[in-house]
């Protein structure tokens, strides 16, 4: 299916958001209204430079405060109406999305409602627009995706369709296969986000603490497994606000998104990328360091033995049983202190591995190889960590990736192998590499633990 983001979703200019969005391979946007008044670029120029890059604009958003109003306001409204479709049509885009009203103005009448939308859909047919209406989880009247259908329905007019979204939906805990019942082409957009289980005001949680699909506890998939059943075949589109994105790198955040996008059409059954082939141990890890005065004494007194170095980089081979570390001193200026910088990951199937990771956009590191080296193939992590795909042999052959399989010495205290790898995240960049070493990897997510830490 095709894949949308919100610009509101990304930080900077709305034409860093076109830009990112592109480079990470989304097929559209949603233009946020905010985005575009602040854009000293006029509404031809927001087309044109989508167009470029590829972009359709696939909604425009939001109409807040329409419908089931007193006359006059409504009078207003249609007139606000207006402004906005001629402004879409400039735009290029055919969709306005419509928040169920939280006006203090707004009445509790089914009816008048669907009276005004039909009204409004009118107007809108005349412009050559659709209207998406929206149940807000807030709303002061309507505050669910079957209320908001049954007034659709009522109102009947073809320009006048449902916007279902994620977290209003799954945040509310309705049943989302009631979503099977609406006709597919009376849901005109599908806006996805997750979240994590907070006991929190709704209005809060959404605005601080959304998530892409599969990084938060929501049933995401289960609602596009719903929507599309129901015949719904436009774009899966993410809207996300919290106050990570707004700050982070649009490029970073966007190639998330769009990784979320891909895993999530996999856990509904839409599409099937390479299958996840799951590690079956470490076969290396590396550190980079300047400073081998300080970091070989270490690894003497743990009980390693420097076994080998390479015939053409300054790379050293440390081993104790089947844990083997490479010391890099290879580091640049920029890496004054010792940090972990590769992991080797033993694998069934090098190739899958990285076809997997290459099919969720993590992006194969180039490899220069020297005659005798290994055929390693690697991929960076968000962070810039690199994971190498080795071949995982038999016990005892000796001829493990990059001929680490060497033993005999002396001095060693026991140490076997290396069983786990601690990367830490930043916290705002947590839920990123989550969904990266769960998706890519195919590692399994434990509870969260919390630790105090005296910084």
């Amino acid at each position: 299916m095709r894949t949308s983001i919100a610009t509101v979703s990304l930080s900077g200019t709305l034409t860093e958001k076109l830009t990112a969005a592109a480079r990470a391979g989304f097929d559209g946007v949603e233009i946020f209204e905010n985005d575009l008044t602040g854009s000293p670029l006029g509404p031809e120029e927001i087309r044109e430079r989508a167009a470029d890059l590829g972009l359709t604009i696939d909604l425009f958003q939001p109409m807040r405060d329409i419908e089931a109003v007193p006359a006059d306001e409504f009078a207003r409204n249609l007139r606000r109406a207006e402004h906005k479709f001629r402004l879409m049509r400039r735009l290029g885009t055919g969709t306005v999305l419509v928040c169920s009203s939280v006006s203090p103005y707004a009445v509790d009448d089914d009816a008048l409602a669907a009276e005004q939308l039909h009204r409004l859909a009118g107007l809108a047919q005349e412009s050559g627009v659709r209207v998406a209406y929206e149940a807000l989880a807030w709303g002061r009247h309507v505050s669910t995706y079957e209320h908001a259908w049954r007034i659709v329905e009522a109102a009947d007019h073809p320009a006048l369709g449902v916007c279902l979204d994620s977290f209003h939906i799954l945040a509310r805990g309705s049943d989302v296969t009631g979503i099977e019942a609406i006709p597919g082409d009376r849901i005109f957009f599908l806006q996805l986000a997750d979240a994590p289980q907070m006991a929190l005001d709704v209005l809060q949680w959404s605005r601080h603490h959304r998530c892409f699909p599969g990084q938060g506890d929501l049933d995401v998939a289960g609602l596009v497994r719903a929507a599309v059943r129901a015949g719904y075949d436009g774009p899966l589109s993410l809207e996300v606000f919290n106050d990570v994105f707004r700050q982070a790198d649009a490029g970073r955040t966007a190639v998330d998104a769009r990784r979320s996008l891909t895993l999530l059409q996999e856990s509904a059954g839409l599409t099937a990328p390479p299958a996840p082939v799951v590690p079956t141990g470490f076969a290396f890890v590396e550190i980079a360091t300047a400073d081998t005065a300080r970091i070989a004494p270490l690894l003497t007194a743990l009980g390693f033995s420097r076994t080998a170095r390479h015939s053409g980089k300054p790379v050293d081979l440390w081993e104790q049983g089947e844990a083997r570390i490479l010391l890099n001193t290879d580091t640049g200026s920029h890496r004054p202190d010792p940090s972990l910088t590769a992991v080797g990951l033993e694998s069934p199937d090098p190739a899958g591995a990285a076809a997997r990771a290459e099919s969720l956009l993590a992006p194969v590191l180039p490899r220069r190889r020297a005659p005798g080296d290994a055929p390693l193939d690697a991929v960076a992590a968000p962070d810039g960590t690199e994971f190498f795909f080795c071949v995982t042999d038999g016990p005892g052959d000796g001829q493990r990736s990059g001929d680490a399989g060497r033993s005999g010495w002396t001095g060693d205290i026991g140490i076997t192998r290396v069983d786990h790898v601690a990367l830490t995240q930043p916290w705002h960049h947590f839920d990123e590499a989550t969904l990266f070493h769960r998706g890519v990897l195919g590692l399994r997510p434990h509870a969260s633990v919390d630790l105090a830490d005296p910084y």
